[in-house]
């Protein structure tokens, strides 16, 4: 799938109900930590905090934290010393990122107020991630935010769980709709909320499916992403982008760069 569509999704509409925003980013959450997606990056992530000699990850446009928990656990098996991640998003996901908190004993932190992934505050170091959020910028917002990166010369890896396949969509419309109506009563925190707009009014279900479709049209292909590094000017920073494969058949796209 070569094609790159902008279009809009739901959960990114002012107007959107908030609770059903909430339960389709719980479900998104879930899915991803309950099928492991993001684990085939763990050690290409491992590699680069190691070359930057970094045990603080900074996430960006965390959302309700969804596969993070996963992602600092692996680390955790992988690496030989402590990480901490610290989660952030323009529209903190407070009760999602209190549990997490908890979950992991304050190993995962996060910030209460709002911050700007196109302009990270400078007291904030670490190594920096996007998970699942990156097709959601135009390309010149995404573009800048690599450049605030480079320009505070923090690692960066930005990572999406699909790799932009056609028979990705039929997953999305075919397999999603019965696997929300089976996991929803196993999601963490409980809300009754989440139960509601499941199962009387089920907007979560068709707006997930909405949005996935979306979100697998707006995905940036790795040319795209090669085409966006070239715009930086940041000659000592090493780049890799590629696809990882997951056990499913499907593939999460990822971009990492850090100062050389």
């Amino acid at each position: 799938m070569k094609i790159r569509r902008q279009l809009f999704e739901l959960e990114d509409q002012a107007w959107f109900p908030h609770a059903v925003r909430q339960g389709m980013m719980d479900v998104l959450r879930f899915l991803i930590t309950a099928l492991g997606i993001y684990k085939p990056v763990v050690p290409l992530l491992r590699e680069a905090l190691d070359k930057t000699q970094q045990t603080q990850l900074v996430d960006l446009c965390s959302g309700a934290g969804g596969g993070i928990k996963q992602i600092w656990q692996e680390l955790e098996k992988q690496g030989s010393q402590p990480y901490r991640i610290t989660l952030t998003d323009k529209y903190p996901n407070l009760e999602a990122y209190r549990f997490l908190a908890e979950q992991t004993k304050g190993a995962l932190t996060f910030e209460s107020q709002p911050i700007d992934a196109t302009a990270v505050p400078a007291g904030m170091s670490g190594f920096r991630t996007v998970f699942s959020a990156f097709h959601h910028f135009r390309p010149q917002t995404a573009t800048a935010i690599l450049a605030d990166a480079v320009r505070q010369n923090q690692g960066i890896g930005v990572f999406e769980g699909a790799g932009k396949r056609w028979h990705e969509l039929l997953l999305v419309w075919l397999v999603f709709p019965w696997l929300i109506l089976l996991i929803t009563p196993f999601i963490r925190p409980f809300t009754w909320n989440r139960l509601f707009f499941t199962y009387l009014v089920p907007l979560i279900p068709l707006g997930t499916v909405w949005d996935g479709t979306v979100s697998l049209l707006r995905l940036y292909t790795p040319a795209h992403l090669h085409r966006m590094v070239s715009q930086l000017d940041a000659p000592h920073y090493t780049w890799h982008i590629g696809r990882a494969r997951h056990w499913s058949g499907t593939g999460v796209l990822y971009l990492i760069g850090y100062p050389s």
